[in-house]
């Protein structure tokens, strides 16, 4: 894709605001790039008093591979302005301590941020969502996924406990959360519909009209209540340790990056896009 081409796009339909990713040929891969274009997009979506839906979606045949582990726009060594945590710049420091740094911000950082949005969002998936995918979609309200969707969690292959947001537990249960971390293999879109982790699963050609019919009658409740419900259901979530929880996984998650570092591997255990998928040759 063209450097020029905005890694986000952003577009009205009345009520409903579609903020799609816009790296399709890597499968919407998340850089730096991508991560502050969607909170610009949602900031904006949020600052729109005519905008009571936000539906998050991803061009092309998936909705994202994931956090971007190497493409030639990966931009982990770039500054961005910090807008999720009270957080020193991770460039100019090393080992641990930059590591840190960087997905405090930029990975549960603001997938927090975002969930936290006082309007309702929906994930509107297909194909692959993975590992940083699941992230994204996890903190919308709702999922409405096609029927060729596969949601999957491989990061134990790099010794690494589950992504950064490591939400597993609450939009599934503990047994099917240990199934998708200790296998990593993909789950189908009728699984996670069964687990509850999916609102809906449609054909894949329904899937953009589904989206739209339902965030279309969502947007016609007040938006106040729309706030104030989305609210005490995430709080009820906070009261069931989700925060907590996640919080001490994220500890996990760095001793992990630091034993594979000392081990004399990079922090991803040596597995790149191509290990990933060789590991698992079910993935389309």
């Amino acid at each position: 894709m063209s450097a020029t081409e905005p890694v986000v796009t952003y577009r009205t339909d009345g009520a409903v605001t579609h903020v799609q990713m816009n790296r399709p040929h890597y499968r919407n891969a998340q850089n730096s790039a991508m991560t502050y274009a969607l909170d610009d997009a949602f900031t904006r979506a949020v600052n729109d008093d005519e905008v009571k839906v936000i539906v998050l979606e991803g061009a092309g045949d998936h909705f994202s591979a994931g956090h971007d582990i190497g493409t030639p726009q990966r931009d982990i060594d770039q500054s961005f302005p910090r807008r999720a945590s009270m957080q020193w710049d991770h460039v100019g420091r090393s080992g641990a301590d930059a590591r840190l740094a960087r997905e405090s911000e930029v990975y549960l950082g603001m997938c927090r941020r975002w969930r936290d949005i006082p309007k309702p969002m929906i994930a509107k998936v297909q194909g692959a969502c993975i590992a940083g995918g699941l992230m994204l979609a996890w903190t919308c309200d709702f999922v409405i996924a096609s029927d060729d969707a596969h949601f999957a969690d491989p990061v134990v292959r790099m010794g690494i406990p589950g992504v950064e947001y490591f939400a597993h537990p609450w939009v599934t249960n503990p047994r099917a959360a240990k199934e998708l971390l200790f296998t990593g293999d993909p789950i189908s879109a009728a699984r996670a519909e069964a687990l509850g982790m999916v609102n809906h699963v449609v054909p894949r050609a329904a899937l953009h009209s589904t989206t739209t019919r339902i965030a279309h009658r969502i947007a016609a409740m007040p938006s106040f209540g729309l706030s104030l419900a989305k609210r005490a259901v995430n709080q009820a979530e906070d009261a069931q340790g989700m925060r907590l929880g996640m919080d001490a996984a994220f500890g996990l998650h760095h001793v992990a990056h630091a034993h594979n570092v000392e081990m004399g591997t990079d922090s991803l255990a040596g597995m790149d896009v191509a290990a990933i998928r060789s590991a698992r040759p079910n993935l389309s």
